[in-house]
C-alpha cells in the first residue's frame, strides 16, 4: 500500500514538473515582471489608482481600461515617468487633474509595473520589455 502511494506521488510530481518545464520563457518572465511591477505599483501607485486600479471616482483614472491601455502603450512609459498635465478620456470618464512624474523609477522599474498593469488589471498577456520602455522614453515630449 505503501508503494502505491509513494508511486502516485512520484507520477504526480513527474507530470507537475513536466507541465511547469513546458512554459514558454516569455511567460516566465511575464511572471517575473509583473510580480516585480506589483511592489513598485504598490509604493508609487496604490494610493491614487487603488489596490485593483480602479481609480478614485473623477480624480484618478481606472487602469483597468483595455482601450486605453492598448491604443497609448507607446505612451504608458512617459507617462510613469514624467506624468501627466493634460485631459484624458478613460473608460468614457473624463480626467482632469494632473498626475505627478515618478522621475526616480528607472526604465527596468517602469516596464516592471506597466507589465503589472496592463496584465491584472488590462488583462493583456504582453510584457513591456526594457527595450520597449527604452525606445519610448526616448519619444517623450
Amino acid at each position: 500500500m505503501a508503494k502505491l502511494y509513494i508511486l502516485g506521488i512520484l507520477i504526480s510530481v513527474y507530470f507537475l514538473s513536466t507541465i511547469i518545464g513546458c512554459q514558454s520563457g516569455t511567460n516566465i518572465k511575464t511572471a517575473q515582471y509583473a510580480v516585480n511591477g506589483q511592489k513598485i505599483y504598490v509604493s508609487h501607485c496604490k494610493n491614487c489608482h487603488g489596490a485593483k486600479g480602479e481609480g478614485l471616482g473623477l480624480l484618478y483614472p481606472p487602469l483597468t481600461d483595455i482601450n486605453f491601455l492598448t491604443n497609448n502603450r507607446n505612451r504608458l512609459s512617459c507617462i510613469v515617468k514624467n506624468g501627466l498635465e493634460e485631459e484624458i478620456v478613460v473608460s468614457g470618464k473624463t480626467f482632469k487633474n494632473n498626475m505627478p512624474s515618478n522621475a526616480a523609477l528607472t526604465a527596468i522599474d517602469i516596464a516592471y509595473v506597466l507589465t503589472y498593469i496592463t496584465t491584472n488589471f488590462g488583462k493583456h498577456d504582453k510584457i513591456f520589455s526594457l527595450e520597449e520602455v527604452q525606445r519610448d522614453l526616448k519619444s517623450c515630449k
